[in-house]
């Protein structure tokens, strides 16, 4: 009896613990759900469904204990756009959660005290903003890891932090942090990792005390306001493996001991302004020395030390622009795992290492700008890995390697400027990767194949001592370059049809003969072509008139004769001259100008119809009086030296533009700043701003459509900014203004700036593309260039795209307003600034007028009226003091043309469109008959007028009766057209001006709604 009450209890208790597991997996089941539900149903979460025969743990980003219990959510990447929803912490077991990349939007989740057993938390890559919790460590009082990258949290670090000793990681960079560098996170001693770059921290000092962070691995401070010295503390951190200090002020030497921390492996300190030699302790390094070291950009002094040669895991080494002198230590080309050196830009002499490139995997060689002599290391392609040289103006000798010929991924070489010679190995020719080749101004010698590598963009061997015949293949040739050699023969039809793509045609100074092919017109993209001093004859063949974008021809010391073609006088000449030949007859009347004064000397049988330079008159007769009068020839004499002046003064500009379009054209002359993680480079983006794809210009420059094939979307909007003299300041501002607003926010009603790219004479701006273009062009019917080819022309926006738009740029300027510290105001919202994506989601662009407002309270001083006829606030023509409700009253105006379909200026007697809405409403006339035909027949006609009449609130004359971004979007949101139920008797509340109590019963606390 005993036994069988024994098993009826164990049975009893065994179903129990089943009906306990059972209950406990249909609440997570439910939860999980019910957090599905919270976000929105996104997309990503698909798999999360109620069928009874899902199984939760194989979900997406979904992991289980053994007993069913959710212990992991992984959600990074899933284009979710909903707020944090509490109901994360019913998963009582949850310890890890990772919502990185991702729009998630609000504050700071304090409910997440609730989620007892969190200990890994990743919000990096969201749309977070405001401050830190000052109680964070009883939020998360067990956390070890916590991911805050690129959010927009602002104000000062809590020092709660200090107190959350258990953390092993704590990054907190690409954040609008301010105050200064907090001291006390020395406290946290268990810390592995800690990132505070690209904060707006107050400039102060590396704080002493972090040298108590023994156990740190990874630090990275770029950018974050330091100044100082580089403590000496830092050379405790004995586990340290990555220090990166780079984008500094950082000034002094670099602390000793930091070349003893056996472990490091990276270390990045380009950008700041240390100063004297670099010094080692013991002179030397372990074996599991530094892996990359990157001094570059400083003010360092002195040898490069020996014991760099030492450094036997040592794969990256860049001390460019700075003051080193002195050879290169022979060491460094022992290093068996070196694949990038960079020395360029110093004082450095001798000899480049002769071993560099036999002992290890070397892909690149930098060291242009130097003093260096000697040859180029006969090894330097041993391994078969090599891929660029660069290694201009220098003093070197000898000839190019034989190695390089044998250099199966080579795509660059640069050697201009030096002494080298002997002939090219042929080899060279044969690098089917050759993109770029630089060889002027040395005394190399051989023979160029008739065809060359097919990917080969660039070809510059002037001054050399090249000789036989010119090339006539290269598909991919944009620059051929070759003047001051010895090639002889003709320019054969072939090179004309084998190199389509030439934009640059130099054969000068060689001994070039026969005709000029007629078929060179076939060259479109041709803009300088040269072929001076040859012996070239025949006419000048009228199909040059047709190259559109020819603005040099020089053919001048050659032997062409006949008539000057007077097809030439279609082209816009920056640079003429066809002087020294035997051309004959009349000079074209468009070409018979004093502003080609030089091009026609030396050619005898030439006439003008004017006085010009060198060149006789066409039936000159002599004067009656036997000759000039002594009074005119002095006027002749001071026409000619104010003449000689001009022409100077020409040439000058001409050599400097030319030099600005060489710095620009060159690789090295632009620099990449991203602010999105990017799979492509500047050179795919230049490559890419041809002709045809200019979608745009503006009054700064030009917009161009990219296709960039790793990216998403495989298109990229390009703003090109052009330097030029009369706009520096003023372009300078708008670029840096854009660039700070849009690479500090993150809003998917806000254009993404990928990236900017700057060159000595114009400034990139790689945005997200817009396929559908801007609202102005599907509102008003204009020629929409900048629309994708895909999408049709025809038709116009229903009422439900247009609502919608309305909806998503009110999201986006209530973000600027509301949620971001300091606010933003943009100053030029129109509707050719809301630009549509395949979907028609509106995103607000163009933040060139953009201000940053230090204080949401105070308003702004600015210095000139900004801004758009028809749609500027009156404020805007009496006062520089300006707030957020400028852009109250733009939006306003857009509102309006949503409504009417009408263009902002489109006022008739009233002047703009929002005065004749206004007068328009005072007279009581029917709302009906303002609607735009297109969207008469819909049957969201309440909704509408509603639009209609907050468009007219929003346009008050003074700025106080407007309602804010939040109010605006409030009332867009409880009129949606999707909700019916709660828009009825919309319109007629809305009929009095004072919405004032409307609107703020309605107010939402979140501009992401």
């Amino acid at each position: 009896m005993a036994a069988s009450s024994l098993l009826f209890l164990s049975l009893l208790s065994l179903m129990s613990l089943c009906f306990s597991q059972q209950t406990q997996i249909s609440s997570e089941k439910q939860t999980l759900l019910q957090i599905k539900d919270d976000w929105g149903n996104p997309s990503a979460l698909a798999s999360w469904s109620n069928s009874s025969s899902s199984d939760y743990c194989k979900w997406t980003g979904v992991n289980c204990s053994a007993n069913g219990s959710v212990t992991q959510l992984v959600l990074s990447n899933d284009d979710i756009t909903g707020g944090v929803p509490p109901s994360i912490c019913q998963l009582k077991s949850l310890s890890y959660l990772d919502l990185s990349d991702n729009y998630i939007p609000g504050s700071f989740p304090q409910f997440l005290s609730n989620c007892t057993n969190l200990q890994y938390l990743d919000l990096s890559g969201n749309y977070f903003v405001g401050l830190l919790p000052s109680n964070l460590d009883r939020v998360l009082p067990n956390i070890t890891s916590l991911y805050l990258t690129g959010n927009n949290f602002t104000g000062e670090i809590p020092t709660s932090i200090g107190k959350m000793t258990q953390l092993l990681s704590l990054w907190l960079d690409n954040n609008l942090f301010n105050g200064t560098i907090p001291q006390f996170i020395s406290n946290l001693i268990n810390l592995h990792e800690l990132t505070l770059a690209y904060n707006f921290f107050t400039p102060g000092q590396i704080p002493e005390e972090y040298g108590n962070l023994t156990k740190l691995v990874y630090l990275f401070m770029a950018s974050a306001n330091l100044e100082g010295d580089i403590p000496d503390s830092l050379t405790k951190l004995s586990q340290l493996e990555h220090l990166d200090l780079q984008y500094n002020s950082l000034h002094g030497t670099i602390p000793p001991g930091i070349w003893s921390l056996s472990k490091l492996q990276d270390l990045f300190l380009h950008k700041n302004n240390l100063s004297g030699e670099i010094t080692f302790v013991n002179g030397s390094f372990g074996a599991n020395g530094l892996v990359q070291i990157d001094l570059s950009y400083n003010q360092l002094s002195g040898p490069i030390p020996k014991s760099f040669g030492t450094l036997q895991n040592l794969s990256v080494l860049m001390l460019s622009y700075n003051n080193l002198s002195g050879e290169i230590p022979t060491g460094i080309g022992l290093l068996p795992k070196l694949t990038d050196l960079r020395l360029f830009n110093n004082k450095l002499t001798g000899v480049l290492p002769p071993q560099l490139g036999k002992n290890s995997p070397l892909w690149n060689l930098e060291v242009f700008d130097n003093m260096l002599s000697g040859e180029i290391p006969a090894n330097i392609c041993y391994e078969g890995t090599f891929t660029s040289l660069s290694v201009y103006n220098n003093n070197l000798t000898g000839s190019i390697p034989k190695s390089l010929g044998q250099c199966p991924h080579l795509d660059n070489i640069q050697v201009y400027n030096n002494s080298l010679s002997g002939e090219v190995p042929d080899g060279l020719w044969q690098m089917q990767n050759l993109t770029t080749v630089i060889m002027n101004n040395n005394m190399l010698s051989g023979q160029l194949p008739s065809s060359l590598p097919w990917n080969l963009t660039r070809l510059e061997i002037q001054n050399n001592q090249f000789s036989g015949s010119v090339p006539t293949s290269a598909d991919h040739l944009y620059v051929f370059k070759a003047s001051g050699n010895n090639f002889t023969g003709n320019i054969a039809p072939g090179l004309i049809a084998g190199m389509p793509l030439l934009q640059t045609l130099d054969l000068s100074e060689n001994i070039i003969s026969g005709e000029i092919p007629s078929s060179i017109g076939s060259l479109e993209s041709l803009s300088m072509l040269n072929l001076s001093h040859n012996k070239m004859s025949g006419e000048i063949p009228t199909s040059i008139g047709s190259m559109l974008v020819l603005t040099t021809l020089d053919l001048s010391s050659n032997n062409l004769s006949g008539n000057v073609p007077s097809e030439l006088g279609k082209l816009n000449f920056n640079f003429l001259n066809l002087s020294s030949n035997d051309l004959s007859g009349e000079i074209p009347s468009v070409l018979d100008s004093q502003a080609y004064d030089e091009s026609f000397l030396s050619n005898p049988n030439l006439c003008s119809s004017i006085s010009m330079n060198g060149v006789s008159m066409c039936g000159a007769r002599s004067n009656s009086s036997g000759g000039i009068s002594h009074g005119l020839r002095n006027l002749f004499i001071a026409l000619g030296v104010i003449l000689f002046v001009i022409i100077v003064i020409f040439m000058l500009c001409l050599r400097r533009d030319y030099k600005k379009r060489k710095d620009a054209s060159n690789p090295a002359m632009w620099k990449l700043t991203s602010f999105q993680r990017l799979n492509f480079t500047e050179n795919s983006i230049v490559h890419g701003m041809t002709k045809e794809n200019l979608i745009g210009t503006g009054g700064a420059g030009q917009v161009y459509r990219v296709a960039v094939i790793n990216h998403a979307g495989g298109v990229v909007a390009v703003k090109k900014i052009y330097n030029q003299a009369k706009h520096d300041m003023k372009v300078e501002r708008q670029f840096e203004t854009e660039v700070k607003v849009l690479g500090s926010i993150r809003h998917s009603n806000i254009i993404k700036l990928l990236c900017c790219i700057s060159s000595p004479d114009s400034k990139l701006l790689v945005y997200e593309y817009m396929k559908n273009g801007s609202l102005d062009r599907w509102l008003h019917e204009k020629r929409r260039v900048e629309v994708d080819p895909a999408v049709a022309l025809t038709g116009s926006l229903d009422w439900p795209t247009r609502f919608q738009i309305a909806i998503g740029a009110a999201r986006g300027l209530c973000y600027m307003h509301h949620e971001c510290a300091p606010p933003i105001v943009h100053r030029d919202v129109k509707s050719s600034n809301i630009l549509l994506d395949s979907e028609f989601k509106a995103t607000i662009a163009d933040f060139g007028l953009a201000r940053m407002l230090m204080k949401s309270s105070v308003p702004e001083t600015v210095s000139a009226i900004a801004g758009t006829f028809g749609y500027m606030a009156p404020e805007c023509a009496y006062t520089r003091k300006l707030n957020e409700k400028v852009d109250v009253y733009s939006f306003g105006v857009v509102l309006l043309e949503l409504t009417t379909g009408r263009e902002a200026h489109d006022g008739g007697n009233h002047g703009s469109l929002a005065e004749w809405a206004w007068w328009h409403m005072k007279e009581g006339s029917s709302i009906h008959n303002c609607i735009d035909k297109g969207i008469q027949e819909t049957p969201h006609i309440d909704e509408i007028e509603v639009v209609f009449k907050l468009g007219v609130i929003c346009t008050g004359t003074l700025p106080s009766t407007r309602p804010t971004m939040k109010d605006v979007l409030s009332v867009l949101l409880k009129y949606d057209v999707s909700n019916q139920s709660t828009s009825e008797g919309g319109s007629k509340r809305l009929m009095e001006y004072d919405a004032g109590p409307l609107l703020k019963a309605n107010n939402s606390d979140d501009c992401n709604v």
